[in-house]
């Protein structure tokens, strides 16, 4: 069986970038080199080669995060030179990207999350307001960033202010959410018309950190990860359903992602992943792993999956 010339395409010009490039490192090394043949693409320097040679790839793996990869833009791009690629298209991974929407569409589908506020950069908004609706404490989040960049909790009204501030430095629209205290619980998705839900990871950040930030996302060693998570039968079912309720609402394919807060007998969900973490740290090849696909396994599944959904097309 001849080789597939794959396209590898990690780095990219968004905040994750390091972590893209770490990424990218990584499924270079797991993928099986008897079949394919990579070629890397860095998006920050290489789009007019990765066109140039478009005729002659069969297959992309993307590997990005954030702004201008996980958006739906290089997706767009790959549709346009007829390049496969696994995960989500360009209205999926749009959807996904932004919080907003993504919430928008649970409630459509019916699915929990907690209460929110948007707030737009130049235009006034009373923190007072903000805790009146919400509460405290509150979590803080741009609506397009990705690996917790930008987000914080806080507890204190006087605190809201810096809080804001960084994270409009990282976009326009903000979102306020109410805080929920319980079991972070992440839920992975495979497939494209049949889909298998993943076991479920349990996630507990040392006592450093009092969330999952981007610290505590890619240092190895700083968070527990529980898979399967230590939660009854039943709620890993409801769990599970949740996760594939949230990958067709926001009509994804291929894989995801479903992070979510158990409090007591409900999960909130908090967003959606179309391209998890690839490193060695990573929540979704855990989860697959567990599930009996190994990483370089995973990665071939992922491929053909890409490439069965452009025959579709």
């Amino acid at each position: 069986m001849a080789k597939l010339n794959l396209a590898l395409i990690a780095g990219g010009i968004s905040s994750e970038r390091e972590v893209s490039l770490s990424s990218g490192d990584q499924v270079y090394a797991a993928l099986d080199k008897s079949k394919y043949t990579i070629h890397r693409y860095d998006p920050q320097s290489d789009l007019k080669q990765l066109v140039a040679d478009a005729e002659g790839l069969d297959v992309a793996l993307i590997i990005l995060h954030g702004p201008y990869g996980e958006d739906g833009t290089v997706q767009g791009l790959l549709d346009l030179l007829g390049i496969p690629y696994q995960g989500a298209g360009v209205l999926g991974s749009a959807l996904a990207m932004n919080k907003l929407v993504t919430k928008q569409l649970y409630a459509a589908a019916g699915l929990p999350t907690a209460a929110h506020v948007i707030l737009q950069a130049g235009q006034p908004a009373e923190e007072s307001d903000v805790v009146a609706r919400l509460g405290l404490p509150v979590v803080i989040k741009p609506v397009e960033a990705g690996s917790s960049i930008g987000m914080a909790i806080v507890e204190q009204q006087s605190d809201l202010g810096p809080a804001l501030e960084t994270a409009f430095s990282h976009g326009d629209t903000v979102m306020v959410e109410a805080y929920k205290k319980g079991i972070e619980i992440t839920a992975g998705v495979l497939g494209n018309a049949e889909l298998t839900a993943l076991p479920l990871i349990e996630i507990i950040p040392d006592k450093s950190h009092t969330f999952f930030d981007y610290t505590a996302k890619y240092t190895a060693g700083v968070t527990e990860e529980i898979c399967p998570a230590r939660i009854s039968e039943a709620l890993t079912e409801k769990a599970q359903s949740y996760a594939l309720a949230a990958h067709r609402a926001l009509q994804l394919s291929g894989y995801s992602r479903t992070d979510m807060i158990l409090v007591e007998d409900e999960f909130y969900l908090l967003e959606t992943n179309t391209i998890p973490g690839m490193t060695g740290t990573s929540l979704f090849p855990q989860a697959a792993a567990k599930a009996g696909l190994p990483f370089s396994e995973l990665l071939d599944r992922l491929i053909e999956l890409g490439i069965e959904a452009k025959r579709k097309q």
